[in-house]
């Protein structure tokens, strides 16, 4: 567990200001952007029929099978052997080509029919397969995966004749046109630009020209836009909120190369290479990380029962009443919730405590409560909040409204941090990030963990933060 509250250090331009007192303005939604979102992010295109023409493939080569290895076992193996080994369909804003993936599906149905004489040899050798048979099956597996996969293809391409997907452009208005252009008289490729979303509007801008998040939103609604198009390596830094609001919206965000050569990539559209972008959209696994968050805490506000009633009866002795400090946070998606920790300052009413940066420094602070500071422990309840749902045990740690109205406005990035449950702990306080330090730097590992997120990580933030309590590391 962590803390975050010391006196903002004089001079010190990268660090946390002392931000004078002011009016209080409501917290921006994440990004400062959010879409609603009309269908959930999904595949290209529905796997079934690839799998049944793989069925039907293996199948078919099944049938080269002489008649002592021709058993329910064997052909079992062999088409269990296909289904699993079978290429994959790339998530591609148009449709491959089925020639594309002719040598990966020749060289796995060829592990697939090795694997299966090598066990037949093994287990049974007077049913092992002759080499004939072995090419014969491979052939004819071969020959009708690659006929029933591009039948596949064909009749998608077809689908998406009739019915391209709409799509946004999104870069400098002059290049976005260009590329616009070039997809639109190239129809085969399966996207249809409707609109470009730039800074500034272009002169005799063959496309609509959205400037404003109100437009693009009623871009996509009436348009049903289901794909992004990125056509300038600043737009994922520069429009990053709108990208991951595109994302969460349910549309596929690609990366198009307008003007640089294309290094290392093998998917193109209308002649332009591209590269799938994951700008922060839903991942999968937060009903894990919500069992984890539910397991835990509930574990540990068992154990640390007799340890919170000691620090509440020592408050209560030695600072009277009001043992529980009750602040209003920011959490996932801009809601405020209500944070709990134990009191260890008073401060003068509440404007100081909603608008003053930190108070870890009170030379007025009495013994006990600088050792729940130093030792974290005055952050032990808010393990109440994350049984409640309302933080996770990692995540980015939740800070007041007044403060991330104004970080928002100064450091690119900070608001999306609440695309993500707020927590206890995070990859920015185990590195060293807590109290005053940079909020440039706290957005930034904030973001690079929402990004690329895992269990494992979480576990290790938990170790990491159990061994800083455990050394009295707090801030």
């Amino acid at each position: 567990m962590t803390t975050e509250t010391t006196v903002p250090s004089p001079g010190k331009q990268s660090r946390a200001p002392g931000i004078p007192p002011g009016p209080r303005r409501p917290a921006r939604p994440a990004g400062g952007l959010r879409f609603p979102s009309r269908h959930a992010p999904a595949p290209a295109a529905p796997p079934l029929p690839l799998l049944a023409a793989d069925l039907l493939a293996a199948l078919a080569g099944a049938a080269a099978l002489g008649e002592a290895a021709r058993r329910p076992v064997p052909v079992t193996a062999l088409v269990a052997g296909a289904l699993l080994l079978r290429p994959r369909s790339r998530p591609l804003p148009g449709v491959p080509g089925a020639l594309d993936e002719l040598p990966a599906v020749c060289g796995r149905i060829a592990v697939t029919w090795l694997g299966l004489a090598a066990l037949l040899a093994t287990y049974d050798p007077a049913r092992a397969l002759t080499a004939r048979t072995l090419v014969l099956g491979w052939v004819l597996h071969t020959a009708v995966a690659g006929a029933g996969r591009g039948a596949v293809y064909w009749r998608r391409r077809v689908a998406l004749l009739r019915r391209p997907r709409t799509a946004l452009v999104i870069g400098p208005a002059a290049t976005a046109q260009r590329v616009a252009a070039a997809l639109l008289r190239h129809p085969r490729c399966g996207v249809r630009p409707v609109a470009v979303v730039a800074e500034h509007p272009a002169d005799a801008a063959a496309l609509p020209v959205l400037t404003t998040g109100e437009e693009v939103e009623r871009a996509l609604i009436r348009n049903g836009v289901r794909v992004v198009l990125t056509v300038d390596p600043g737009v994922r830094t520069a429009r990053a909120p709108l990208l991951r609001a595109l994302a969460e919206s349910g549309c596929g965000v690609w990366e198009l190369d307008a003007d640089s050569p294309a290094y290392e990539t093998r998917d193109q559209l209308a002649g332009f290479a591209v590269r799938r972008l994951d700008p922060g959209a839903r991942r999968r696994g937060s009903a894990g990380k919500r069992l984890l968050d539910v397991a835990v805490s509930g574990t540990l506000l068992v154990l640390a029962g007799p340890v919170l009633l000691v620090c509440a009866t020592v408050l209560r002795l030695t600072g009277g009443p009001g043992v529980v400090f009750r602040q209003e946070r920011v959490g996932k998606d801009g809601r405020p919730f209500t944070m709990l920790k134990f009191r260890t300052h008073r401060p003068a009413d509440e404007q100081e405590a909603a608008t003053r940066w930190s108070v870890a420094g009170e030379q007025r602070m009495r013994p006990f409560c600088r050792l729940l500071r130093q030792t974290s422990m005055d952050e032990l309840l808010q393990l109440w909040n994350v049984f409640r749902g309302d933080m996770s045990l990692v995540g980015p740690r939740p800070e007041r409204p007044y403060f991330v109205d104004r970080f928002s406005r100064v450091h690119p990035g900070y608001a999306a941090r609440h695309r993500m449950r707020t927590g206890v702990t995070g990859l920015a306080q185990v590195n060293g990030l807590r109290g005053d330090t940079s909020i440039e730097d706290r957005a930034r590992f904030d973001n690079a963990y929402i990004d690329n997120w895992s269990m494992w990580q979480d576990i290790c933030i938990l170790l990491r933060t159990a061994a800083a309590v455990v050394r009295s590391t707090g801030s």
